[in-house]
């Protein structure tokens, strides 16, 4: 079997299409929701966590939808493109709101917008899986991932050039009451809308679908990580295996979604640096990441998925570790970054391919929303508790890298309890 590249690459375009938002959503978000609206961190996180809440339910439900779909563009592609030109409306309403400072108005069309974009990454997501074999399920989700952080990283280019500040009379970098918000939003929303649009007009499910099927069914039946099929149950052991390695994708999520959403604001608040700074560290990580896709999808296929998961956990939490100590910005920072990214590549590459591995072709989409409900049940609760420790507990943001050390560990230990999700060809 050899996998399709350039199909593949352009099924990434969906997937390009939703990390540009989010890219963007957990930076300008929050600093406006803070610096704008003027709410606190707690409150600040507790809206950054409506999406996540969304996600607990509505990923699960049109991931499982969207198998069961049947239209004459597929059962996939009506989901992404109806929701992203959706999202996109409602992005470009979000920046005049925004503009005017009418927090209920804001707040109101942000939460439409979080929902819009909850109905459609679990069927974007999905759809590798419906058409790539089992055996190069890894390989294919690293060029996914690699096309797909190149809308991060747009996003992450953009707001350092688009958003600038000024220095106060302390030194401080401060943006002023005159800094234009609203075209970072009309960047994001153009470049959704183009990455969706090439999508559909190269992608046509159905056709792909159909020359697919029989290569797909045959790694089903060849894989060795079960037998289950549509509508079956899990044997006790695959089912443990599900349940672990769903529990260190809750865990590595709380570690690695602390620091991207509250980044922004520990740089402004510690190192006292504005959020082109702050982009420009979560961009080298990015790139990063992005260089290392392709070369991990090849590498797990050699070490195996979990040994390379397990790798890339333990780089984070030494990255985590070695973060505490640095107190301003250096050179160093930018090496911690360029290590989060290898590591968080290692986790994503593989992560997912052993959630589906356990699933059929039947329930593909199904499986996508367990492993998003997990990462985003994470991502409801760990705004929430790293506030708590912030605020309330007034640690600040310098508890921010040891509560991703703890959270890291935690995902290495019941990692090491996962014992199916690794392809295993059958030998005759």
């Amino acid at each position: 079997m050899k996998l399709n590249t350039r199909r593949t690459i352009f099924i990434g375009f969906a997937f390009m299409s939703i990390l540009s938002f989010w890219g963007f959503y957990d930076q300008v978000i929050p600093f406006l929701l803070e610096h704008v609206f003027k709410l606190n961190t707690f409150w600040t996180n507790a809206i950054m966590s409506i999406d996540n809440v969304f996600a607990l339910f509505m990923l699960p439900f049109f991931g499982a939808l969207s198998d069961k779909t049947k239209t004459s563009f597929g059962k996939r592609t009506p989901y992404i493109f109806c929701g992203t030109i959706c999202a996109v409306i409602l992005l470009v309403i979000l920046a005049f709101l925004q503009e005017r400072v009418n927090f209920i108005a804001f707040f109101i069309c942000l939460v439409g917008l979080l929902f819009v974009m909850s109905t459609y990454r679990s069927p974007a997501v999905a759809f590798m899986p419906d058409v790539t074999p089992k055996p190069l399920r890894s390989k294919a989700n690293a060029i996914i991932n690699l096309i797909g952080y190149i809308g991060g990283i747009y996003a992450t280019i953009m707001m350092s050039i688009l958003l600038r500040s000024e220095k106060n009379e302390r030194g401080e970098s401060v943006y002023s009451e005159n800094q234009d918000f609203k075209t970072i939003f009309f960047f994001i929303a153009a470049f959704m809308l183009v990455a969706v649009l090439i999508f559909v007009l190269t992608i046509k499910e159905k056709k792909i679908v159909a020359l697919t099927r029989d290569e797909v069914a045959k790694s089903e039946v060849e894989s060795t990580t079960t037998s289950v099929g549509k509508g079956n149950t899990l044997s006790k052991p695959v089912l443990k295996s599900l349940v672990f390695i769903l529990l260190s994708v809750f865990f590595w999520f709380m570690a690695y979604n602390a620091v991207s959403t509250a980044f922004s604001r520990y740089c402004y608040d510690i190192w006292k640096v504005d959020l082109g700074a702050s982009s420009g560290y979560l961009t080298v990580a990015t790139i990063v990441a992005i260089i290392s896709f392709v070369p991990l999808g090849f590498l797990s296929s050699k070490l195996g998925r979990k040994k390379t998961i397990l790798s890339g956990v333990s780089l984070l939490t030494v990255c985590y570790i070695v973060a505490i100590f640095v107190l301003k910005p250096s050179a160093l920072m930018y090496v911690i970054f360029g290590m989060v990214g290898v590591g968080w590549a290692a986790i994503n590459v593989n992560s997912y391919p052993m959630v589906v591995e356990m699933s059929s072709s039947g329930d593909v989409g199904k499986y996508t929303g367990y492993y998003y409900a997990f990462s985003m049940a994470a991502q409801v609760v760990t705004p929430l508790l790293s506030a708590f420790l912030i605020d309330t507990l007034q640690l600040g943001y310098r508890v921010l890298f040891p509560y991703a050390t703890v959270f890291s560990v935690l995902a290495f230990i019941t990692m090491l309890f996962v014992k199916h999700g690794d392809y295993v060809p059958s030998r005759r």
